[in-house]
């Protein structure tokens, strides 16, 4: 079920199994997309590492994921881009900037517990009637569905987190694994996101190592690296291209950075995936 407006706004929801699951490799520009796994198990490799969704699980992608399909039996997909709901300009409403979306280096999975199910069943029910709508107010009841879809699942992904947080350490870490996503090509240390955030490396520091988690350093270099890979095995950009595409000064300095974190050099890991 696909609804697009007359200014270029796309959402589509959908029932994904083994004889339409190519869908999930489109590309959709400023494209989010959530997943669904209702049956069995879904074997996914995003940007060839494995995950591994049990029933119930969810699932956030970018449009800059590359998914190639293991295993699957039985998926929902709800896709949305930029024109229909903008989580940015969303998000003192949602809070899912940096949470389920444009969280650097990590792809959240996130576990509806038996006590939610319900509410996520009924509000795909909701979903598929209003979009067989067709009166000046669909795309507002889609909008508000879908914020609300949104809320639920950051909710849950807050819940589910390894250590609750005070909501300013919360907010801090966020929206630094935003501001990754958006500059890790030509800001690569901690300092330069620390002024973006008004804060001291430190005090920065501190924030993530309440999370007994990786270090912002860590994510900033694996957010890099991660493209780098994508890089390498999707596209046909020589490796020094690809060194100046994410901000290295020199390929020998690219190569490096990506033999050190890799353990073999671009070009063997270009091959190894190829």
């Amino acid at each position: 079920m696909k609804f697009i407006g007359i200014t270029e706004e796309y959402l589509i929801l959908k029932d994904i199994g083994t004889d339409n699951h190519d869908i999930l490799k489109e590309k959709i520009k400023s494209s989010l997309s959530i997943l669904w796994n209702t049956e069995g198990e879904t074997v996914l490799l995003i940007d060839k590492v494995e995950y591994r969704l049990k029933k119930d699980q969810l699932i956030f992608l970018t449009e800059f994921h590359n998914v190639e399909i293991k295993k699957i039996d039985m998926l929902r997909m709800v896709r949305f881009n930029r024109p229909f709901y903008c989580i940015k300009d969303h998000d003192n409403e949602i809070g899912c900037k940096g949470v389920l979306f444009y969280g650097a280096s990590k792809v959240p999975i996130v576990n509806i517990p038996d006590d939610e199910l319900e509410k996520f069943e009924l509000l795909w029910k909701m979903f598929k009637i209003e979009m067989q709508s067709r009166d000046k107010l669909q795309i507002e009841m889609l909008q508000m569905m879908l914020k609300r879809f949104i809320i639920l699942c950051t909710r849950l992904r807050k819940e589910q987190g390894e250590v609750q947080l005070d909501k300013e350490t919360h907010d801090v870490v966020r929206e630094f694994n935003f501001l990754v996503e958006m500059h890790f090509k030509t800001k690569h240390s901690v300092a330069e996101y620390a002024d973006l955030l008004n804060k001291s490396p430190k005090t920065l520091s501190n924030s993530f190592s309440k999370q007994n988690q990786k270090s912002p350093l860590q994510i900033i270099q694996e957010r890099i690296l991660l493209e780098a890979r994508r890089l390498l095995a999707y596209s046909e950009m020589a490796v020094k291209e690809i060194a100046y595409e994410i901000g290295f000064d020199s390929v020998q300095t690219f190569s490096r950075f990506f033999k050190n974190k890799e353990g073999i050099s671009p070009l063997e890991y270009r091959k190894r995936v190829a």
